[in-house]
């Protein structure tokens, strides 16, 4: 638990109702599990989350940065510091001709939906990725052929003291689900992507091939944080899962999804040890049969 010194202390930099001490992670995330937090702040703006930062490397308290959580497995012990939000209090988006600014807590879907609004392609790709662009930049999210590296041009981050920096495409250092804001402690708070003039029916008539096609092989009726491995060079991991017998194996509530063997699916009443168990275990099972690791895609946070 945080100090009432540090409470008040964040009061000073963000108003008192987005800050909630003791907040349900499982709240918070798409897996619907994880314990409490010692705190969550949500920012709605640049400057809150500079201030924040600033404040939180003085004192060397520990922080971790979500979005919608959708890539994301807390511990049921829940997490030991600060949660810093970034969601729809940060989502401003607005075009400038083949250029579109979306701040981080804007959901890929709401990105995908203003560029087809204002007739540019690009972002199709991400229009049913289910996480903020923020998270997506730093992870450079992907499906179907396209990718963030593709289309981001600048990205403003904040450093972990507090200073605020634009990076231009190369310096992002993007691979595959990866980033220099994934490998330093740089918080995304917007960007600037470059797409291209399309013609909005066209666009639209892609959005809803790709947006059936994940209806038709993804489980998205039951939580999940979207594919649950990364994809092992040469290989997909989904078909090594399959091929290892373990569609539908269950730990607890977690279950191997029969829909789609690369997605780890909350039941209904998984604890976040359940889901993690799982992941142990088809790592293992796959690596016996294939000599293939498996490398999580989803990020683990707290004690297991």
């Amino acid at each position: 638990m945080i100090s009432q010194a540090v409470q008040q202390a964040l009061k000073r930099f963000v108003p008192e109702e987005n800050i909630k001490c003791l907040e349900p992670l499982k709240d918070h995330t798409t897996f619907r599990v994880g314990g409490p937090a010692d705190c969550i702040v949500q920012i709605s703006s640049e400057k809150e989350m500079q201030d924040i930062l600033f404040y939180l490397f003085k004192i060397e308290l520990p922080y971790f940065v979500i979005g919608n959580g959708s890539n994301l497995l807390v511990s049921d012990k829940g997490y030991k510091g600060i949660i810093l939000e970034v969601s729809h209090k940060l989502g401003k988006i607005k075009a400038e001709g083949n250029r579109l600014f979306v701040q981080a807590g804007a959901s890929m879907a709401e990105a995908a939906k203003a560029a087809l609004d204002n007739g540019l392609t690009g972002l199709e790709f991400a229009s049913g990725i289910p996480g903020t662009v923020g998270g997506g930049i730093v992870m450079n999210a992907g499906a179907y052929g396209g990718e963030m590296k593709q289309i981001v041009d600048l990205v403003t981050v904040v450093d972990g003291e507090g200073n605020i920096l634009e990076l231009d495409n190369d310096t992002m250092e993007f691979g595959y689900r990866t980033s220099v804001a994934k490998q330093h402690p740089l918080v995304v708070t917007g960007c600037w992507f470059k797409l291209a003039p399309g013609e909005k029916q066209v666009i639209l008539e892609k959005m809803e091939d790709l947006a059936e096609r994940r209806r038709s092989k993804q489980p998205l009726e039951f939580p999940s944080a979207g594919s649950t491995f990364k994809r092992p060079e040469g290989h997909f991991a989904g078909k090594l899962i399959m091929d290892a017998g373990l569609s539908g194996c269950q730990i607890g509530g977690a279950q191997v999804s029969e829909k789609h063997c690369g997605f780890v699916i909350n039941k209904g009443d998984a604890t976040a040890a359940d889901i993690k168990q799982l992941i142990v275990h088809v790592q293992e099972e796959v690596y016996g049969q294939f000599g293939i690791r498996l490398e999580p895609e989803v990020i683990s946070l707290g004690e297991f």
